[in-house]
């Protein structure tokens, strides 16, 4: 007999699996905030105030509260977790509980940017191809998918692949290209997450991370005759639906 994991998971997720604070995350925010701005704001630039966006797994909408405080109007998120989505609900977001291949069905052509963070290691390699599909569709002309996943190639990747037993497939800068590829996407980058000039530690993190990148290039040179740019245990990739 077989069960759908995803909804005995995430029925408990939070509480049983993530020792989950609001307050705590809460008083965290300003700090990551800041790392957003870094690291996905300018990824957003071009957008009027009113674009339509559609964060995939929100959880407790920080990520919504974000684009909200930067001037976006029209967010929205949709996740599975009834405890988060609860939580995002009592900040004032405007997110629902929905599986993501129910939500997405019909909705062809309605959302500029869709925001997938942490999310897509979740689905099994049956389920990937139709859901990228689905995303494609749902995206206006010129839409932008944003994902941000682990990344199999980090140099200290096993925590985030194997730490977590809802994740069923970890993603390369190269094996995401074919996904993205294949359901149609264009104009792929990859971006490492990595740390930001946010403060005097932040700048010494930058340094040291980029002379701890060129040490495990030579090595990698050296083993294999090739480098890599990107290093980080996460990734960011954006990727545009064709006019």
């Amino acid at each position: 007999m077989t069960s759908n994991f995803r909804y005995i998971f995430y029925e408990n997720y939070v509480s049983g699996f993530k020792n989950w604070d609001i307050d705590v995350l809460s008083n965290s925010l300003p700090s990551y905030f800041k790392w957003l701005k870094h690291k996905y704001l300018p990824l957003l630039v071009y957008l009027g105030y009113e674009s339509d966006i559609l964060e995939l797994g929100c959880g407790a909408g920080f990520v919504i509260e974000f684009l909200k405080e930067n001037g976006f109007t029209k967010v929205r998120g949709i996740d599975l977790s009834a405890e988060q989505v609860e939580q995002a609900k009592l900040r004032g977001n405007d997110v629902e509980i929905a599986d993501v291949f129910d939500y997405l069905e019909g909705k062809d052509f309605v959302f500029d940017v869709i925001i997938a963070l942490d999310f897509i290691e979740h689905f099994s390699k049956d389920e990937l191809i139709p859901l990228v599909q689905l995303i494609f569709k749902s995206l206006k002309k010129n839409g932008k998918l944003i994902l941000q996943t682990p990344n199999g190639e980090g140099l200290f990747p096993s925590q985030n692949i194997y730490g977590d037993l809802t994740h069923l497939t970890i993603f390369t800068p190269s094996s995401l290209r074919q996904l993205l590829t294949i359901a149609g996407f264009q104009k792929i980058r990859f971006y490492e997450t990595g740390p930001v000039p946010t403060s005097f530690i932040g700048g010494v993190r930058i340094i040291l991370w980029s002379l701890i990148k060129l040490a495990v290039n030579i090595i990698r040179l050296i083993e294999a005759g090739k480098t890599q740019a990107l290093w980080t245990e996460n990734m960011i990739c954006t990727c545009d639906k064709p006019d």
